[in-house]
């Protein structure tokens, strides 16, 4: 089969055919469809420091996806031949105790598809059964394939109830805009979304976002809370950009009392004005991954229930390309200006 491999250490990524994966007792294998173009992906493409020291070559790359089921495993019950299935990236062990309390997301044991085991750029992916979300028979396959990031849009965006409040989103990535979505779709009041790309500024405000301010010339949250007629600062702040910068500027601009969710994974570590912290009385919640499988059920609910959302959430698919076209989909990816690229494995 085809498949996108990381063959060794070092930049680049090759297409290569590969023995098709076996599928084990409590496992699916599934002929992928389409699949989802991530960050995490341009970081191993091109090999930085914790690509290198994460993954182990050869590795078929690739955890975003959405295809159907053409094997299952002797022990598998509730996933049939025939079944589209999207895929949860993060498979957990079961055993520790978050697993055994049922706080699966926070298991210290995960390990990821197409990071730590082979992944889903390819014609097949075996994931465990446990992880393969069944999805209705007539969704838009590439809506299918960007369930993973949708859930941590939708993790991230509804950590704190938004009806009614004041949510400012840092960074308009595809997951930003996606939480855009979500927090337009569950009630909140304002929106504002900062970038430093005009062409995902427009994206989130086509998604629901009040106002776009654009960093990179000059733009700040102070003077969008001018603009709306804010007296107060923002109460609900969801970061997705990892910019140090953004950060700052989001909490110096939170009324008291505040609450963020925080995705976006910085490069480095950086300081943070921690006595406006406490003397606003914000707190601060790191986000990673899904609730397992909590946010998939609220995913699946919203998108069934709101045409709107769903439009919304697929329009942040800006590019798809053929799988062999794979290499023009990285290099639209790194640019920055762009929404989801999507790889047609069909």
């Amino acid at each position: 089969m085809r498949a996108l491999v990381k063959t060794q250490a070092g930049p680049g990524l090759e297409l290569i055919d590969v023995p098709e994966p076996e599928c084990g007792p409590s496992d699916v294998k599934i002929r992928v469809l389409r699949a989802g173009l991530c960050g995490t992906d341009l970081h191993l493409e091109q090999w930085d420091d914790w690509a290198a020291s994460t993954v182990q070559t050869p590795m078929t790359i690739g955890h975003e996806f959405y295809g159907e089921v053409v094997e299952v495993g002797a022990n598998v019950e509730r996933v049939k031949v025939g079944d589209r299935v999207s895929g949860e990236g993060h498979l957990v062990c079961g055993i520790c105790r978050n697993c055994r309390a049922g706080r699966r997301h926070l298991c210290i044991n995960t390990i990821g598809v197409g990071v730590n085991r082979d992944g889903a750029f390819a014609d097949y992916v075996v994931i465990p059964a446990t992880n393969a979300w069944t999805q209705p028979a007539d969704l838009d396959p590439d809506l299918g394939a960007i369930f993973d990031p949708l859930g941590n849009a939708t993790h991230t965006a509804l950590q704190w109830p938004v009806v009614g409040e004041d949510v400012v989103v840092t960074g308009a990535g595809p997951i930003g805009v996606m939480a855009v979505a979500i927090a337009r779709h569950a009630g909140a009041r304002r929106i504002v979304v900062t970038d430093m790309s005009e062409s995902r500024l427009a994206l989130a405000t086509a998604a629901g976002a009040d106002l776009a301010v654009n960093v990179a010339s000059g733009g700040t949250l102070a003077d969008a809370q001018r603009e709306l007629g804010m007296l107060e600062g923002f109460d609900i702040g969801l970061e997705m950009s990892g910019a140090p910068r953004a950060v700052e500027d989001m909490l110096a601009n939170l009324n008291h009392g505040a609450r963020v969710a925080m995705l976006g994974l910085p490069k480095d570590p950086y300081p943070i004005d921690w006595g406006r912290v406490i003397t606003h009385m914000i707190t601060i919640r790191g986000i990673y991954g899904r609730e397992m499988f909590e946010t998939w059920y609220l995913m699946g609910s919203m998108l069934a229930t709101s045409a709107k959302l769903r439009e919304a959430v697929q329009s942040v698919i800006t590019h798809r390309f053929p799988a062999e076209e794979w290499a023009r989909g990285f290099e639209v990816a790194r640019s920055g200006d762009c929404g989801k690229v999507v790889l047609d494995w069909s």
